[in-house]
């Protein structure tokens, strides 16, 4: 970019034949054409880039490059002309865009451009929708050019008309539902009931009173009807602006795949909320025909779950029917993405005995019933494919479910003879494998390795369920690391809250500042097959927080090779449970318990070099997954439930069952947004919080807070999940706040409460969207106000010292 500007400079300047200080423009012979484009771009990116001052700078050297060469009439000087405008309105001047884009129209004329003119004028006024932005998208999709720019052009343009007229609609929609719209509704209704009162007493009135009556009941039917004209045409505008945003998504989604995430849960989220709508679903079934079914994949689980309601009603074109269409679609032409889903689905009732009374797993039989139906369907397509899957997701369950002794803990143990003796499945991909979407809808053999079996023996972990750690054999040679669980935790929780870090990745790729500073939060695969059964993809290299600091037995670990003189984690844990007053005892915790973490990065990066920059990544990977933990209100953070890569130094965050500030509802309660306590700062080095940590905090909220939108869309679909549960079960809080070595008994049961749906789901959407707004504590900060508030309320010590003690508040 500087280069490019270097030569324009270089062109249009000179120094004086008298070598004095002054300069005198020059009118060249050479041509400045081929410069001017590439100015224009780099004008582009500056702005893009939110480096504003720049990108004046190279518009106007565009500007005056462009006029010396053909003057106005360039259409190289209206292409800066319009880019001049973008640059206003990305600084947030819409006035000064408007009319710039406004004059632009009137003096400059060109098919291809035109539709870039009216879009920027029409995001940027609430009144011109039939102006601009409808022309906008006529004009675009009139261009015929077949290149890559006017097909982003024209994608961009039924974006923002989409995105203009779904605003339109839900402003409508709340208007129509709110408290105030609903007294009026209440006063027409009292008129109407006015008004047939008053026509009987008009038939039975004397000759004097019927003169009175007749103009009381003229004025009271030029009410009525005028409050009926006005609801219908609410009505009528609220039902044009859905289809128009329906439409719009639906085209965007056709013509391109720059807005595929944020159109796809929009447009899904439509569909769940609207589908007693005939409309609706008429688009739903034009959008399923038209749309390339790999698009819809990152939610094939959620609308999967919605198979089988009965309140959607049955028969040809209603909503269930689109809905099996498209679940029908995907796993046609993706099999590998979405045939496991509707196996789960399917194994809906697949409960061990012990466990079938809890409140925690929710069954649908209907559900499983149209699942069941739709795999008998798909047989005919992909019958070797499903009968192979069957076989694997039937080894997973008996490995999970496989009884083991109390004493087999932390040791290998062979497996039975029926789990070693496996068949080769080269049908079925290894289940914890990356396997990529292929849009051609083509996975020939090699496009993934299949399943050759699992090792001969497994090792159990420490748990109440006793969770496999297991070796798959994949035909590529690999041994696949993973972890089977069969007990009282939901793993399709974990596998939702996974999802929703990939989509949050998506966007901090995406964002120019957050993916140069690798910014992001490290995921594995979840995989259910049986609302209590299931595989996660073992994280290779890493080991728990409170294992390096305390070791596996609490009396160890880092703490007792470089704490010499420190009390140990589990004095420090009795003293904090026999204290009364908590906050003197923490601060006496926290002076005979110093932080070590600073040790972990001395120990395993030798060269300066490499200590800085995995510590470096230590920080920023802690940011991350703080302000995204925080936004879904993740809890339960204790040292055992976050993992550290010993080769990346980047954190990893399992056990993800207390979200959307659950923890709140434990017996004691849990008031820090996220861990950063004296251990994980500690690892930071000697800025602790300031610098790299509060920094990176301020760039993913702000990528957060910037696609507020997306991922309020997002969370609404995940809590449209009828499978889905939100609220903490009084046992599994019970669970979550007990000794380590303290097994409840497993015949320990929950009140039989029928199951209420999510009904917890509205005020977990509303408090995320609070927390994007930025309102804490009721009041609504700037970023940086909310990241300080954030900080403050994680190291407070009067919080601290009121957390159950097993979180271990002072490591």
């Amino acid at each position: 970019m500087l280069y490019h500007l270097g030569m324009a400079w270089d062109l249009r300047w000179r120094p004086c034949q008298d070598n004095s200080t002054k300069c005198a423009l020059l009118k060249p012979n050479v041509s400045l054409e081929p410069v001017i484009p590439s100015i224009e771009q780099s004008a582009i990116t500056l702005r893009k880039g939110s480096r504003f001052s720049q990108a004046a700078g190279a518009l106007h050297e565009l500007k005056l490059l462009s006029v010396e060469t053909k003057g106005q009439c360039s259409s190289l000087y209206w292409l800066g002309r319009l880019e001049e405008a973008k640059l206003f309105r990305a600084q947030g001047q819409n006035e000064m865009a408007i009319n710039l884009a406004m004059y632009i129209s009137q003096n400059y004329q060109s098919d291809e451009e035109a539709s870039d003119v009216y879009r920027l004028i029409g995001k940027c006024s609430r009144t011109i929708l039939e102006k601009y932005l409808k022309p906008a998208v006529s004009i675009a999709e009139n261009v015929n050019t077949p290149d890559k720019k006017a097909m982003e052009r024209n994608c961009q343009t039924h974006f923002h008309l989409a995105h203009y007229t779904d605003a339109l609609f839900r402003s409508h929609e709340e208007r129509l539902n709110s408290n105030e719209w609903q007294a009026a509704m209440r006063l027409r209704k009292h008129k109407t009931v006015e008004l047939e009162a008053l026509i009987k007493r008009l038939r039975s009135s004397t000759k004097g009173e019927k003169t009175d009556y007749s103009m009381k009941i003229q004025e009271l039917q030029k009410q009525v009807a005028m409050d009926m004209e006005e609801a219908q045409k609410l009505q009528d505008d609220r039902d044009n602006f859905l289809s128009l945003a329906l439409e719009g998504y639906k085209r965007c989604l056709v013509i391109g795949d720059k807005y595929d995430v944020r159109v796809v849960f929009r447009i899904v989220s439509l569909w769940f909320s609207l589908s007693s709508r005939k409309n609706v679903v008429n688009s739903m079934l034009s959008t399923i025909d038209e749309v390339q079914s790999f698009k819809f994949i990152p939610l094939a689980y959620q609308i999967a779950s919605r198979m089988g309601s009965s309140k959607d009603g049955q028969g040809p074109l209603t909503f269930q029917f689109a809905l099996v269409s498209l679940v029908k679609k995907m796993a046609i032409d993706h099999p590998y993405h979405t045939i496991l889903q509707l196996l789960a689905l399917a194994n809906g009732d697949r409960i061990k005995d012990k466990q079938r009374n809890r409140s925690s797993f929710v069954v649908d039989m209907d559900k499983k019933l149209a699942a069941e139906n739709l795999l008998n369907e798909l047989s005919s397509y992909h019958g070797a494919i499903i009968r192979q899957m069957k076989q694997m997701v039937e080894i997973y369950i008996k490995l999970a479910e496989m009884e083991t002794k109390r004493e087999d803990t932390n040791k290998r143990v062979t497996l039975p003879r029926d789990l070693r003796n496996l068949p080769v499945l080269e049908l079925v991909p290894v289940v914890t494998a990356t396997i990529l979407i292929d849009r051609n809808c083509q996975y020939h053999e090699g496009t993934f390795p299949y399943f050759k079996g699992l090792a001969d023996s497994v090792m159990i972990m420490n748990g109440i369920n006793a969770p496999k750690v297991v070796e798959c054999l994949g035909s590529d040679g690999c041994r696949y690391r993973q972890l089977a669980k069969s007990g009282n935790d939901d793993l399709r929780q974990d596998a939702v809250m996974e999802q929703f870090f990939g989509i949050v990745n998506t966007f901090l790729r995406n964002h120019r500042d957050t993916w140069r500073r690798r910014l992001g939060v490290r995921t594995y695969k979840v995989v259910p097959f049986t609302p209590s059964a299931g595989v996660l993809e073992w994280v290779n290299g890493t080991l728990p927080l409170g294992e390096y600091l305390i070791g596996s037995m609490r009396n160890g670990g880092a703490h007792g090779r470089y704490g010499a003189g420190d009390w140990s984690f589990l004095e420090c844990r009795e003293h904090m449970a026999n204290e009364r007053d908590k906050r003197k005892a923490f601060q006496e915790v926290c002076r005979n318990f110093r932080p070590v973490m600073h040790y972990f990065f001395l120990e395993r990066f030798l060269q300066p070099a490499e200590w800085f920059e995995k510590r470096l990544a230590y920080t920023r990977s802690v940011a991350a997954s703080s302000m995204v933990g925080y936004i879904v209100g993740l809890g339960d953070r204790h040292s055992m439930n976050i993992l550290i890569d010993q080769a990346t130094a980047e954190v990893v965050h399992i056990d993800l069952g207390v979200a959307f500030e659950q923890g709140l509802m434990l017996k004691t309660p849990e008031r820090v947004p996220f861990r950063l306590t004296g251990d994980v700062i500690d690892g930071m080095g000697v800025t602790g919080v300031e610098g790299v940590f509060r920094r990176c905090c301020e760039e993913t909220l702000s990528v957060m807070r910037t696609n507020k939108e997306a991922l309020l869309t997002i969370v609404e679909v995940f809590i449209h999940d009828p499978l889905y549960k939100w609220a903490l079960s009084p046992l599994k809080a019970l669970q979550r706040q007990k000794e380590m070595d303290d097994y409840l008994d497993t015949g320990l049961e929950e009140p039989q409460n029928d199951y209420e749906g999510n009904k917890d789901a509205a005020r977990a959407l509303l408090r995320v969207k609070q927390k994007l707004d930025g309102y804490e504590d009721g009041e609504m900060r700037s970023i940086h106000g909310q990241v300080q508030q954030l900080i403050q309320d994680a190291i407070d010590p009067e919080r601290l010292c009121q957390m159950f003690p097993g979180w271990g508040a002072w490591l």
